[in-house]
């Protein structure tokens, strides 16, 4: 399947509300498993429909390869049924009088598939989602993992050069879930199919997506890889949309003795800076220590208390309190802390996330706390 390319892509409902999706571009690439991820009402699955071809676009352009899919400028538009795509609901919408494998072989009759090619084709995705054994069963007999699967499967075998999903696993609970997302997976790896996945659970796209798309109120707020989205988010949404334990936040220009404290430390690395609006902290970027005298020279430092101690079975999350401030860490050793008691918190430069007053990365900070990371390196080894 050829790259899909969406280019100043608008969509409005008319009235006064605003675009749901305004001025969006994106590429997705041949075999990519991209995932479209915001929270409720970002413009994620109107995206999706738009690339399907079940909503048309306000204004821009969605081209499949060199072909135009979408153009109003243009007075072109294709059918869903002409742009080689398959689509999951969240609902899995599969017929209840028909059996697993009549449902799954739907799409096939629909297009006048050969029946000696039918079988094969059923055959081999009913045997790679392990469901052969429920041909002969019908929906209602099957859990919704299984359930799931079968619309996967009806989808597959018509061999559709892109699959798009719309939250299909939310109706799961936790371990079919995560037995879907392994699934799904597997799926990508061995059928090499373009995926658009369109999900608010972060943990979803971190764990499927080659490349992540975030979205908010119908604009991209960044795309990269995983890691990109996680280890250097572009703006304070993204930075506080993903993650769990959420990021702690700073307001570099509060007077609280926290924020205070993280200003000051800051300006001696990157400067008098006038356009110092935030910082931010991972949880599992803070540790802590019982003196200051403990602390790692150059790390940013502030003294705390803690106030809880929360297991979440293999890990632990440790809440403090700093003059009134909560601050959560993670850790996955077993701390030796108790309730009331005075420690230290602090992190290494890097683990800052410095964000200005427009609420976007700092340009420049990261390297300058990186310098002073390997200054602190230095001082170590001397």
């Amino acid at each position: 399947m050829p790259d899909i390319t969406l280019s100043n892509v608008q969509k409005s409902y008319g009235g006064a509300s605003p675009l749901a999706v305004n001025n969006l571009n994106l590429q997705i690439g041949d075999g990519e498993f991209m995932c479209l991820l915001g929270p409720s009402g970002c413009g994620k699955t109107t995206t999706l429909r738009m690339i399907a071809g079940l909503e048309g676009l306000t204004s821009g352009e969605i081209r499949v390869g060199d072909q135009v899919v979408d153009c109003p400028a243009k007075g072109r538009f294709l059918g869903p049924e002409k742009r080689g795509m398959g689509l999951v609901f969240q609902s899995y919408a599969l017929w209840p009088h028909l059996t697993i494998e009549r449902n799954t072989d739907f799409g096939l009759r629909l297009r006048k598939v050969p029946k000696a090619e039918r079988e094969a084709r059923v055959a081999k995705v009913m045997k790679a989602l392990d469901i052969e054994k429920y041909r002969d069963r019908y929906p209602s007999q099957l859990s919704g993992g299984q359930q799931q699967r079968v619309a996967l499967a009806r989808m597959l075998a018509v061999n559709p050069g892109v699959l798009l999903l719309d939250e299909p696993l939310s109706n799961l609970d936790a371990r079919l879930r995560l037995e879907m997302r392994a699934e799904l997976k597997r799926i990508h790896a061995e059928f090499r199919t373009t995926i658009v996945f369109v999900t608010h659970d972060q943990w979803e796209a971190m764990t499927l997506a080659t490349r992540i798309a975030v979205m908010n109120e119908g604009t991209l707020q960044q795309i990269g890889t995983p890691n990109d989205i996680y280890d250097r988010p572009a703006n304070r949404f993204v930075a506080e949309f993903v993650g769990s334990p959420p990021i702690n936040i700073l307001d570099l220009g509060s007077d609280h003795p926290l924020d205070i404290a993280a200003r000051d430390w800051l300006r001696t690395r990157l400067g008098e800076r006038a356009d110092l609006g935030s910082a931010g902290l991972r949880p599992e970027a803070l540790q802590v220590a019982m003196t200051e005298g403990n602390v790692p020279a150059g790390s940013f430092r502030h003294p705390a208390v803690v106030t809880g101690i929360l297991p979440t079975g293999g890990s632990w999350i440790i809440e403090v309190n700093c003059e009134g401030r909560v601050v959560f860490l993670t850790t996955t050793e077993s701390p030796a802390l108790r309730g009331g008691e005075e420690v230290w918190l602090h992190a290494r430069p890097t683990s800052l996330h410095v964000f200005g007053q427009d609420r976007q990365r700092l340009a420049g900070a990261d390297e300058a706390l990186a310098r002073a990371a390997a200054g602190m390196a230095a001082v170590r080894q001397a």
